[in-house]
């Protein structure tokens, strides 16, 4: 078993999918409509559903807005090149929250918004190295 996909509604898909592609680098897999159930699907990721998780974006097309509540934290994504990453962000429609930084006794990230709100975990390769040393403790 392992973890498929990850939900997110959204208000614009197109704006959605652009933030996600174009600013953080994933692939639209697939796009469908469901016209009965008056909603469409797309599914992102960095590589296909038989090899990795994706992020599944939902826009309900008669809905006016929702709230991400305080039950939801945050998606993450390792960046090739986290500089590069929060500088896309800062131009682009999402919103970079915090720039990068270290955690006390941790690894450098930064948080960034997508344009609906949700908050996006950026973190550097280097983690790994720092998973594994925790998981050796």
């Amino acid at each position: 078993m392992y973890l498929m996909h990850t939900m997110l509604r959204v208000m614009d898909l197109d704006r959605s999918i652009d933030f996600y592609s174009d600013v953080l680098g994933m692939e639209l897999i697939r796009r469908q409509d469901f016209p009965d159930g008056r909603f469409t699907l797309a599914f992102l990721g960095y590589g296909s559903e038989r090899d990795h998780s994706v992020l599944e974006l939902t826009h309900n097309w008669d809905t006016d807005s929702y709230e991400i509540g305080n039950a939801y934290g945050h998606i993450a994504i390792l960046c090739d090149d986290l500089d590069a990453t929060c500088e896309k962000v800062r131009s682009s429609r999402g919103a970079l929250v915090s720039e990068p930084h270290k955690m006390k006794d941790g690894p450098v990230m930064a948080f960034a918004r997508d344009p609906d709100g949700y908050m996006i975990e950026l973190l550097p390769p280097d983690v790994l190295e720092w998973l594994a040393d925790r998981s050796k403790s």
